[in-house]
């Protein structure tokens, strides 16, 4: 199975119409609909159902697209990657990234890094720990930022300079505003927004068995999507401090919780990993430079 194949058969799945993938493609029809029986010959499974006017995938042309698209992404980061090492001036750096004010940190490190390597590329996937140590395992990415304790059977890492804090953002005008800080108590019987990963970690080991009391009205990967639902007056969200614009004019406060609930930050590698010379420098550039900034937590 080549590496083309599976690029004409992501085209045909993504169009759903032969002729429009051979024009993208820039073969003919019969090429294309000669490799795809191919393909199907070779993996012995019908992959689409014809219809009238289009394909569509199977249970097992589904299976392939998965599949395929990891491996025609990690073909074309090994291109890049080759490609660069004769480039002293740039390179690819492939990073996963959970959501957090340090990331500021590592955007400062990347900063640095373009000035010796002007023609630096970089590619950034947001995502929690799950989404992102996938996509690592599987080689896609360089590095990945994650909010839970690496496997260190799995993975080298570092730890960010300092912890994220915990705490809840509301409207300015709610009840809860007028306090310093929050506690479960505070929470019972209100519309909780968080992610899965928080309320199932962070949040469960914070209240313990109190977890019960508390009803998650929604769940989130991305902090703003969940603070539009805050401004609307449909929750609270628990959330790190700095992820949300809680300026005045917001119309949103944040406050921490009690008693106060901290989690660590980390940036990890798989373990045994062979490094592009560009990647390679950054995690040197971030090892230095994680020792020298601020501990001022945000406001």
């Amino acid at each position: 199975m080549e590496i083309r194949t599976l690029r004409y058969f992501l085209a045909i799945a993504r169009e759903e119409n032969m002729t429009k993938a051979a024009e993208i493609l820039h073969v003919t029809q019969p090429t294309l609909s000669k490799t795809l029986r191919v393909l199907e010959d070779e993996l012995g499974k019908k992959l689409f159902k014809r219809h009238s006017f289009s394909i569509s995938l199977t249970e097992e042309g589904i299976l392939l697209r998965d599949r395929a698209e990891s491996l025609v992404t990690m073909a074309d980061k090994i291109e890049k990657e080759f490609l660069s090492l004769d480039d002293i001036t740039g390179g690819e750096l492939f990073l996963g990234l959970a959501e957090s004010y340090q990331i500021r940190y590592l955007a400062r490190e990347i900063r640095k890094l373009k000035t010796v390597y002007p023609d630096l590329n970089y590619h950034i996937t947001s995502g929690d720990t799950e989404q992102v140590t996938e996509k690592l395992d599987k080689g896609l990415l360089d590095f990945a930022v994650v909010c839970d304790t690496p496997d260190a059977r799995k993975y080298e890492y570092i730890p960010f300079p300092q912890p994220d804090i915990w705490g809840v953002v509301m409207p300015c005008d709610a009840l809860l505003a007028n306090k310093e800080e929050i506690t479960v108590n505070d929470l019972v019987g209100l519309p909780l927004f968080s992610s899965e990963q928080g309320w199932n970690n962070d949040i469960a080991k914070w209240c313990g068995e109190r977890i019960n009391d508390l009803h998650l009205e929604g769940s989130f990967r991305l902090a703003y999507n969940a603070s539009v639902f805050v401004k609307e007056g449909l929750g609270y969200q628990l959330t790190f401090a700095g992820l949300v614009n809680t300026a005045p004019e917001s119309g949103l406060v944040f406050r921490p919780l009690s008693p106060r609930l901290e989690t660590k930050l980390f940036l990890i590698w798989n373990k045994y990993q062979t490094f592009t010379s560009v990647a390679e420098r950054f995690l040197t550039e971030v090892k230095t430079g994680f020792g020298e900034y601020d501990m001022k937590q945000p406001e």
